[in-house]
């Protein structure tokens, strides 16, 4: 897979000009209420299949949303880092991992299309190799991060034994 999705968008955005459809342009929709469906873009990578199997529904509007990477999600890692309390060489190796992703700034990382049909929502949610490594790497942080918060509102009253 690509490093950078840019040209992709370019291309989606011109399929989607040529195929007739209506593009508005929003923030992710995976957090909506309604039921959602995700497309398989480990399967069926290609844009093309989603909106053609839009089009067989009817559809006139898909709604699309492109992610730029921004460094400061790395500095903001780091800092939620520091405050873990992890072994040195745990700690190299995430700093190590957020490093690389720095190269990645300003790269557009994650690129959504969606359509409503029939009370669902149906996703095709394409993301960069790196940028689903990020997000590993962040998860694991916040939840490290999060044990520590959950240990210190013990008060000191809890015993580990």
């Amino acid at each position: 897979m690509k490093q950078n999705l840019d040209g992709l968008r370019i291309e989606i955005e011109q399929h989607l000009e040529q195929a007739g459809m209506a593009v508005f342009y929003s923030h992710a929709r995976a957090v909506d209420s309604a039921p959602t469906v995700f497309w398989d873009c480990q399967e069926h990578p290609d844009f093309r299949e989603f909106i053609q199997a839009a089009k067989a529904a009817n559809v006139k509007l898909i709604v699309f949303h492109q992610h730029e990477f921004v460094s400061e999600q790395v500095e903001d890692a780091m800092a939620q880092l520091a405050e873990c309390d992890l072994p040195r060489e745990d700690q190299r190796d995430f700093e190590r991992r957020l490093k690389e992703m720095r190269a990645y700034d300003g790269f557009v990382c994650e690129i959504e299309l969606s359509f409503s049909h029939d009370g669902s929502i149906f996703v095709f949610d394409l993301r960069t190799e790196w940028y689903r490594e990020l997000t590993l790497v962040l998860g694991e942080i916040e939840a490290l991060s999060g044990m520590e918060d959950d240990e210190d509102a013990m008060g000191g009253y809890f015993s580990k034994n």
